[in-house]
C-alpha cells in the first residue's frame, strides 16, 4: 500500500507481530522496548568509560536492569491506575496483558524513581548522582517506545490539515472515534496527526540532545534531573494539544485538557524547582 495517496499520507498497515513461532509471537512493540534498553545500556557504558566518571561497567549493567524493571512494572501499573482503572476492577487479569499495549510514561517514571532509590542504596550513591546519570539515557528509550506505538497504530492525533496528515484504517480506532473521524467511504479516516512521531521527535531525539550535551558539561548536581522533568513535561504537554485523549477517559476539562497534561504539570514545576535549588545551593560542579 502506498504511503502517499490523494495528497495525503496513508498509514502503511504494519503487522504488529514481527515473528510467529507456533503459539509464540514476538511483537514489534516488545522489540522496540528491548532496543530502547540496549541503546540506554550502550550510552551508559560510553559515559561510564570517561575518566573519573565514578561509574563501573558492572554498576551500569545493574542500573539498566533496575531501570528496565521500573519501566515495565511502573509503566503497566501506572497505565492501569491512571487510564484504565475501571477495566482493572472488572477484570484484574488485564494488568498482565502487556502484549495488548498500554504503558504509561508517568507510571514508568515513578517505577524508575523507586528503582533508582534501591540502586542508590545498594551502591551507596547519592540519589541525584544516579538520577543525573540516568536522565540522558531515557529519551532514546522513549523514542523507541513511541515508534512501537506507531507500529501498533495507537495514540493517534486529531484531524490534521498539514501535508503530513495521515489517514488510518477505521478499524484501528475505537468505535466512538471512528464515528467522528472516518471519511465517507467508512474505511479510512480523514487525515490525522501522527502524534506518536511528534513525541518520538520531541521526547526522544530533541530531549536526548538537550540532556546529553548539557550533562557533558560541568553543572551542579540535580540540574540534569531538573532539565529532564522540565523539558519532558513541556514537550508532552505540547503534543497533547493535537493527540486524541484515551477514549475511556476523554478530555478532563474545557474540551482540551488531558490526563497527560495533568500528569505533566507537576513535572514542569518540580523540574523548575530542582534547577533553581541546584544552582542556588549546590556550588559543587560535576561532569559525569
Amino acid at each position: 500500500m502506498p504511503w502517499y495517496h490523494a495528497e495525503m499520507l496513508t498509514y502503511p498497515e504494519f503487522n504488529p507481530v514481527a515473528l510467529a513461532l507456533g503459539p509464540l509471537k514476538i511483537r514489534w512493540y516488545g522489540i522496540t522496548y528491548l532496543a530502547g534498553f540496549m541503546l540506554a545500556w550502550w550510552l551508559a557504558r560510553v559515559r561510564a568509560g570517561k575518566p573519573e566518571s565514578g561509574w563501573t561497567q558492572e554498576q551500569v549493567s545493574d542500573l539498566i536492569f533496575y531501570g528496565a524493571l521500573g519501566v515495565v512494572l511502573g509503566g503497566r501499573i501506572g497505565y492501569i491506575l491512571f487510564y484504565n482503572f475501571d477495566v482493572f476492577l472488572a477484570n484484574p487479569v488485564v494488568l498482565f496483558r502487556v502484549w495488548e499495549g498500554g504503558m504509561s510514561f508517568h507510571g514508568g517514571l515513578l517505577g524508575v524513581i523507586v528503582a533508582m532509590l534501591l540502586f542508590a542504596r545498594r551502591y551507596q550513591k547519592r540519589f541525584f548522582t544516579v538520577a543525573d546519570f540516568m536522565a540522558p539515557l531515557v529519551p532514546m528509550g522513549l523514542f523507541a517506545g513511541r515508534i512501537g506505538n506507531f507500529i501498533n497504530s495507537e495514540l493517534w492525533g486529531g484531524p490534521a490539515s498539514v501535508p503530513w496528515g495521515m489517514r488510518v484504517h477505521c478499524r484501528d480506532l475505537a468505535q466512538s472515534q471512528a464515528e467522528v473521524l472516518c471519511s465517507s467511504d467508512g474505511i479510512w479516516t480523514i487525515p490525522l496527526h501522527p502524534s506518536q512521531l511528534y513525541e518520538a521527535g520531541l521526547e526522544g531525539i530533541v530531549l536526548f540532545l538537550i540532556l546529553w550535551f548539557f550533562s557533558a558539561r560541568k553543572r551542579p548536581r540535580m540540574a540534569v534531573s531538573g532539565m529532564f522533568l522540565l523539558f519532558y513535561g513541556i514537550f508532552r504537554s505540547i503534543v497533547e494539544l493535537v493527540r486524541m485523549p484515551d477514549v475511556q477517559i476523554g478530555y478532563l476539562s474545557e474540551g482540551w485538557i488531558t490526563m497527560g497534561q495533568v500528569l505533566s504539570a507537576p513535572m514542569i514545576l518540580f523540574g523548575i524547582l530542582l534547577i533553581i535549588l541546584a544552582y542556588k545551593k549546590n556550588t559543587t560542579r560535576v561532569s559525569s
